[in-house]
């Protein structure tokens, strides 16, 4: 694409096992590749503010390639973190716990904050983005059905804003809709165009 002309001398690559983020990359128009997957300790530390985590988790994974990516290759890691009443919430493990996350989340507001590293073999930026949902009074019997029929357990805080609890439960948000799926587009276009 003309308006990225700038990242042609790259091969990109995608450095995520979620689909949405695959999808949304899409989006943009950018030609990518799956980076091969590593499994990374995604732990931080305690004494870290909620507000960094994400874009230490996302420079944790970026550093899983550094010893392999070639003097060709961009690759994009990113790490999505859901904060309630200064807590964070991760993927829940099971469905209780997903209910249990959903209650809390319920007629509350709480931010997502995610956090992207793009790393070449000469450099690295990092950046996060940070949404405000603001969710009505879910009912616990439509909490139930949300994880019956769509079983959120590989999103962070237990809900996908694009799925049917997004339609029904989110009264407004405050800032980028992407974000909240897990990749702030916008601003992920902009450094990806002054890179």
């Amino acid at each position: 694409m003309k308006s990225l002309a700038n990242l042609d001398k790259y091969q990109i690559m995608l450095a995520s096992a979620s689909p949405r983020r695959r999808e949304l990359l899409r989006q943009l128009n950018v030609k990518f590749q799956l980076a091969s997957s590593f499994d990374v300790e995604e732990s931080y530390p305690e004494t870290i503010p909620v507000s960094e985590i994400a874009s230490y988790l996302s420079v944790i994974k970026a550093d899983a390639y550094s010893t392999l990516i070639e003097s060709n290759q961009l690759i994009i890691t990113a790490d999505t973190v859901v904060v309630n009443d200064g807590m964070v919430l991760g993927k829940p493990s099971t469905q209780s716990e997903a209910k249990d996350m959903l209650m809390k989340l319920s007629g509350h507001a709480h931010e997502v904050i995610t956090g992207v590293t793009i790393t070449t073999a000469e450099k690295r930026v990092t950046f996060s983005v940070t949404t405000e949902v603001v969710f009505a009074e879910l009912s616990e019997q439509e909490i139930e059905d949300y994880i019956k029929e769509y079983n959120p357990l590989d999103k962070a805080g237990a809900y996908g804003i694009q799925e049917w609890i997004g339609c029904i439960g989110v009264k407004n948000i405050n800032g980028s809709f992407y974000n909240v799926m897990g990749l702030p587009l916008h601003r992920l276009y902009n450094e990806l165009k002054q890179f």
